[in-house]
């Protein structure tokens, strides 16, 4: 279904190598999107072309920025299960957990688990709610999000899940620059630390029929403990950001 050739040359600035196996997973996966998107409302971008850029070369982006050795990461508000599974399926040594607070969404990725041979913890639950279970919370060496929420409201979603030492990728799109200046509070009250952002365009060379895409990767270390007032209720946390 998806052009090998265009994802190994969207990848390729990222050092990420499309090997066979990783290709015949991600196209599996890619099927499996468009299928079960047929009855559930899981993305707009079912096209091959957007699926190979918009969906994994933009979640292979983040690769660089994973730990060497075996790691343990949460994708919150997974979602269709971007970025995590992508960079899962990259990384063997990944202990992979994805939490989204509709059930029909698991369900879909457990399939796609199944059938790429993925092994992950598929957990139910609202950010807010999950960043408060002792099992969950400062566990994870990594923490992903994308196109969950604004970047300071994210932040308090994302930086509970993650162990001091660890990190936060949020994958953003062109405002993110904006975004990161609005979210100064949130991260040092978290407990969290800017490291750097990189602004990605993907892909990076225009090729015939892609529409380039703006992305901004933003990378948040976890430098002392998240107090244990946040996270706070999705209400608060809507009607009063950090």
């Amino acid at each position: 279904m998806i052009d090998r050739d265009l994802l190994a040359r969207c990848a390729a600035p990222y050092e990420v190598e499309i090997t066979d196996t990783l290709y015949q997973q991600l196209d599996t996966y890619a099927r499996l999107l468009v299928e079960w998107n047929e009855k559930m409302n899981l993305t707009a971008i079912t096209d091959p072309v957007g699926v190979a850029v918009k969906h994994f070369a933009d979640s292979l982006t983040a690769a660089p920025l994973l730990p060497e050795g075996k790691f343990s990461l949460i994708d919150v508000g997974t979602g269709a299960g971007f970025p995590g599974v992508p960079l899962a399926l990259l990384r063997e040594d990944c202990e992979l957990t994805l939490l989204d607070s509709l059930n029909k969404r698991l369900t879909f990725l457990d399939a796609v688990c199944r059938e790429v041979g993925l092994t992950a913890n598929l957990v139910h639950a609202r950010a807010e709610e999950g960043g408060r279970k002792p099992e969950l919370r400062e566990r994870f060496d990594v923490a992903t999000a994308r196109a969950v929420a604004a970047l300071p409201t994210l932040c308090e979603y994302c930086l509970p899940f993650v162990k001091v030492g660890g990190r936060f990728l949020a994958l953003k799109g062109p405002d993110g620059d904006r975004e990161q200046e609005a979210a100064a509070r949130a991260v040092a009250t978290l407990g969290g630390k800017f490291v750097g952002a990189k602004t990605l365009t993907l892909p990076e060379s225009p090729e015939e029929g892609v529409e380039p895409m703006t992305r901004r990767l933003v990378e948040i270390a976890k430098v002392k403990p998240t107090p244990p007032k946040y996270p706070r209720q999705s209400a608060k946390i809507a009607k009063q950001p950090l």
